[in-house]
């Protein structure tokens, strides 16, 4: 008897859609776990290539090839919703794959004797650790569509968000200080065992009752999952158009492109603005900017879902913009208080705990409108549009700045807001759910013909 097989006889381990607990405790820790090699691929290992002398185009190159999988989330994610292990479940066999894969690019990493000297290899296995890396990014997002019901989207997605950022920001505290007191081998082996603990959450709980643990335990597909899964690429394409083209998903579409803008549009500001008007200097920025933003993500996790949850997603989403509103125009106007770095530190704050609570209410109801048989796609598209929008808005403020004063820059942010306030009245969660349940009928309809 196999010791998953022995383990869940004994213990009689609940599966993940019966559970509420098990199910905040597991995505917290499989988020805290992704943000390790986003900690360390995109913040902590460039700024020890920085310490130790490599040049500009050598980080420039390696955050570049980290960064690459990350743009290939809109191409892997059909490829999850099409094909999966469904004794297993819908999700949990590309859950394991990624975590497996996130683990041996740290164990090909270790063994360098000096990485420095070996650029190339630390290149690939950093684009290794994100091609992994966006595996289980989509299969958690897509097994958390899958098995939260809808009153506990909010709470969930302030969990996952805080333990991404508390991954994150421990990752890059740690990973110089232990380098540089014991070796570069003893921080991937570290980082290898706490992704390999984390490991057990899939490995062990079923995402429903009757699945198998592994391939070769007892189990059977659950017939919710086998109802909702999609075995044709063409079934897909058609599902998504027909999902993503209903009324409530274009408007949350573009509303989700609109907030983005204006995120980095104020992104790409705060920095300029402090190091060239303020006189900060770079080290002084990052510092303000990891430590509210790891403030922001903390309270994300333990106040901003569960006010979500507990007011309602739009309601929500309405006030946190209004506060926006409030906080850039104060910016704007008490431009006597910018040389205060108390008064920017604050902003500073305030500003990311706001961005985080939206965001996590815009997560939340991203999953509520992706429809199940194809949400891997529909949400991953969501995100996509996000991505693209905080693109948009960088270029938008490269723009304007050559006009505008800084009074001014800030200002035109209420533009952002304006555009997504005009848009939420348009968010009919319960005509969007109802259009759902008619897809869903007439795909079940076709299957049983």
């Amino acid at each position: 008897m196999t010791v998953e097989k022995t383990l869940t006889r004994q213990l009689k381990l609940p599966a993940l859609s019966e559970n509420a607990f098990l199910r905040y405790l597991t995505f917290s820790a499989l988020y805290f776990a992704q943000g390790i090699p986003m900690g360390l691929m995109f913040y902590a290992i460039p700024a020890w290539l920085a310490a130790n002398g490599k040049t500009p185009a050598e980080i420039g190159s390696f955050v570049a090839a980290v960064s690459l999988p990350w743009s290939f989330k809109i191409l892997v994610a059909p490829l999850m919703d099409r094909f999966t292990y469904l004794p297993m479940g819908r999700r949990r066999p590309w859950l394991v794959f990624g975590q497996v894969g996130i683990v041996a690019s740290f164990l090909l990493l270790a063994p360098l004797s000096d990485p420095l000297e070996h650029i190339p290899l630390l290149t690939v296995a950093g684009f290794m650790a994100s091609l992994a890396s966006i595996f289980q990014d989509i299969s958690v997002d897509s097994l958390a569509i899958d098995l939260l019901p809808e009153d506990q989207q909010a709470r969930a997605n302030g969990l996952m968000w805080g333990s991404q950022a508390v991954g994150v920001s421990s990752t890059v505290a740690i990973t110089g200080w232990i380098i540089q007191h014991y070796s570069f081998l003893v921080a991937m082996n570290l980082f290898g065992a706490i992704v390999t603990v984390i490991m057990l959450f899939p490995l062990i709980f079923r995402e429903r009752p009757g699945e198998k643990v592994a391939p070769w335990t007892a189990g059977q597909t659950s017939p919710e999952a086998q109802k909702i899964q999609l075995c044709s690429w063409k079934v897909i394409l058609k599902s998504l158009i027909r999902a993503f083209t209903l009324p409530v998903s274009l408007y949350m579409g573009v509303a989700v492109f609109v907030y983005r803008m204006g995120d980095g549009f104020i992104g790409s500001i705060l920095p300029v603005f402090t190091v060239q008007k303020l006189g900060w200097t770079d080290i002084e920025y990052a510092h303000v900017f990891a430590t509210t933003k790891l403030a922001g993500g903390i309270l994300g996790m333990f106040i901003g879902g569960a006010m979500i949850d507990r007011f309602g997603k739009i309601r929500m989403m309405v006030l946190y913009a209004f506060a926006l509103v409030a906080l850039l125009m104060a910016m704007s106007l008490l431009s006597l208080y910018w040389s205060n770095a108390t008064f920017i530190t604050g902003f500073f704050f305030i500003y990311h705990t706001l961005s985080t609570f939206i965001t996590i209410a815009i997560l939340a109801v991203a999953m509520q409108l992706s429809w199940r048989r194809v949400a891997t796609t529909q949400f991953t598209l969501y995100m996509t549009i996000a991505n693209l929008g905080l693109s948009a808005g960088a270029w938008i403020m490269g723009q304007l700045k050559t006009y505008f004063s800084w009074q001014h820059m800030f200002m035109a942010y209420l533009v952002f807001i304006g555009l997504v306030l005009a848009i939420m009245p348009f968010l009919n969660f319960k005509k969007h759910q109802q259009q759902l349940n008619e897809l869903e009928e007439k795909q079940r309809q076709i299957q049983d013909s």
